[in-house]
């Protein structure tokens, strides 16, 4: 008979095995990590509940969870937030089915309106699955940059041939500031509310060489910009931009085919192009590069709520703020965001 599962807290004494199991378990992510409890609780001030199963001592399953308090959208408690994966990671059968209790209780005791495991698979029986709204795009990277080239569609590696040959440069050098306002204007023109920068400044300090801020310079200054997450064997480009000047310059395509690049040199085997949602442009443009969309499957435990959230722009509710966020100056967008990102998780 196994020996029974015991949930405890994540403290600071116990943050290297828990980082020791995540980077050993199939089913976690570079979001299971420890340091995000810090982030979180560094550039938010939100509380959060790092879980961890053990049995005998050992640890052999993790659940990060963040306690979201806004004034737009309530309390919800979700693994992960402000992170597109998350969720219980274990191939404990027992260690999932405990931190999944465990996780419901909580989001009772705290009166949140739900509980949301951003997992990847569906990994709790009872809890409510949505899988229709977001994919995850996920490639195998090739040893040497003509196969990988040779890997992107016909069109696409046109226009990455164009960047190659175009006179564009890309900074690796972590250059902070540039990203962030690159970063601002792209998702303001989108009708996004930009993080702050200290949340993007607390992510590189925490992960040091794991977090990889690249910026592409063009003729008239720079241009694009992304920061880069790697984990084990995978290199994930997470928070991407660039200005109106980008596209004609096909300095996204340099960004992304020099990224690839350069992890394929760190030892990365697999690129993840990250979460897009069905039916935009960012979806359509993972596709052009050859990614095949794998559904995520997000799963809910309702608690004050009566049906699962729909907090995306996507829903007709916020189509009004997110065209009224497109037409704010940039300074303003740029003082009122990180306001407003931080109700988003």
């Amino acid at each position: 008979m196994a020996a029974a599962i015991a949930i405890a807290r994540l403290d600071a004494a116990d943050a290297a095995a828990w980082d020791a199991f995540v980077l050993q378990e199939p089913s976690a992510t570079f979001f299971h990590r420890a340091g995000w409890a810090r982030v979180i609780r560094r550039a938010y001030g939100y509380d959060t509940h790092f879980l961890m199963a053990r049995r005998n001592g050992e640890i052999v399953g993790v659940l990060p969870l963040v306690h979201l308090k806004t004034l737009a959208f309530g309390q919800s408690l979700i693994s992960m937030g402000f992170c597109v994966y998350g969720g219980i990671a274990s191939s404990d059968p027992l260690a999932i089915e405990a931190l999944a209790a465990e996780a419901a209780r909580l989001g009772e005791q705290l009166g949140v309106g739900y509980v949301e495991m951003r997992s990847e698979q569906a990994q709790i029986p009872g809890w409510q699955t949505k899988s229709d709204v977001y994919a995850t795009f996920r490639r195998e990277l090739h040893d040497d940059d003509d196969a990988n080239l040779k890997a992107i569609p016909r069109k696409k590696r046109a226009d990455v041939r164009k960047g190659i040959k175009s006179d564009l440069t890309v900074d690796t050098s972590g250059d902070i500031d540039t990203f962030h306002a690159i970063y601002a204007e792209s998702v303001r023109n989108l009708g996004t509310p930009v993080f702050s920068k200290r949340y993007i400044r607390t992510i590189a300090e925490e992960f040091g060489d794991d977090c990889e801020i690249s910026v592409v310079h063009g003729p008239q200054g720079p241009v694009a910009a992304l920061a880069s997450f790697f984990f084990r064997d995978q290199v994930l480009p997470y928070y991407g931009g660039g200005t109106f000047a980008a596209r004609p310059l096909h300095a996204y395509d340099q960004l992304y085919w020099t990224l690839m690049g350069r992890a394929v040199r760190r030892g990365a085997r697999v690129f993840d192009f990250g979460r897009s949602k069905y039916g935009t442009g960012a979806f359509d443009y993972k596709t052009y590069w050859g990614f095949e969309p794998t559904p995520l499957r997000y799963q809910y435990h309702l608690v004050k709520a009566s049906e699962v959230p729909d907090i995306n722009p996507l829903n007709p509710k916020y189509r009004l703020f997110v065209a009224m966020w497109q037409k704010l100056p940039l300074p303003v967008a740029n003082r009122v965001g990180p306001w407003v990102a931080r109700q988003l998780g």
